[in-house]
């Protein structure tokens, strides 16, 4: 398996990326610094890091064009890199802030990464899985709750509008042998988008490598032919179990 996680370089994509090298999988993951995406992955058994601004349409296409030569195409796409409230309100989860509060460059960065920069990756890479016969794409997503919650402008809209994109998605390559999917953690999760003093106080939140044995599963000849499902990390197993139990 070929595997590109965008956003690879912390939280829930190096957890991913971690997990799907460890399993055998040629992985590349990316971020806005290239050095740092290459340090990260020589951390990682077979992995690669590429420099990638998913804000830009050119880098885009130049990292995917890197990825699909040095590994000779790409299985997976795993869409993750995003930005969360710390960019717009540092005490967004003690002193959140109205909607009308919001800087407009600030909505438009977090949009421009978490919204756009899931359909860039994703209009990059889909003709390309589509000329080779398949593929498979994983939108990380989060809770319904906090798409609504109170001072949570621009990142839940953000993340809703990336969950209308990949139903879209799903519905526009149904039956071309490319698969869309979302998976998100299922609650609160120990990232660089949490403020630290709120995570030192212990809150029961989950750990990042919870999004490994679903991603791990996703990338398996199992979950070939998977379509349009919304898969919740912390609640995998259960659902793989009603899952087989339907079939």
């Amino acid at each position: 398996m070929k595997v590109l996680v965008t956003g690879g370089t912390s939280g829930l994509g190096l957890a991913m990326a971690s997990a799907l090298a460890a399993t055998g999988a040629s992985v590349a993951l990316t971020g806005r610094s290239g050095e740092r995406a290459e340090s990260i992955a020589a951390g990682l058994p077979g992995a690669t890091g590429v420099e990638m601004d998913v804000r830009d349409e050119s880098s885009v296409a130049r990292a995917v064009d890197q990825v699909w030569s040095q590994l000779g195409g790409i299985d997976m796409l795993v869409n993750n890199a995003g930005i969360g409230m710390r960019t717009v309100n540092p005490r967004f989860m003690t002193q959140p802030q109205g909607f009308w509060e919001v800087p407009p460059d600030a909505f438009r960065a977090v949009i421009d990464t978490n919204l756009t920069g899931y359909f860039l990756v994703a209009r990059e890479i889909t003709p390309r899985m589509l000329a080779s016969g398949g593929g498979r794409i994983v939108n990380i997503s989060m809770n319904h709750s906090t798409m609504r919650r109170a001072g949570f402008v621009p990142y839940g809209p953000s993340r809703a509008g990336s969950e209308a994109l990949s139903r879209i998605m799903a519905a526009d390559l149904r039956g071309t042998g490319v698969t869309v999917n979302e998976l998100l953690p299922g609650g609160a999760t120990v990232t660089g988008m949490l403020p630290q003093d709120v995570v030192s106080e212990g809150h029961g939140f989950l750990s990042p490598e919870v999004m490994g044995p679903p991603i791990v599963w996703l990338g398996s000849d199992d979950a070939a032919g998977v379509h349009d499902e919304r898969i919740v990390a912390a609640e995998f197993d259960q659902w793989l179990r009603d899952r087989e139990s339907r079939q």
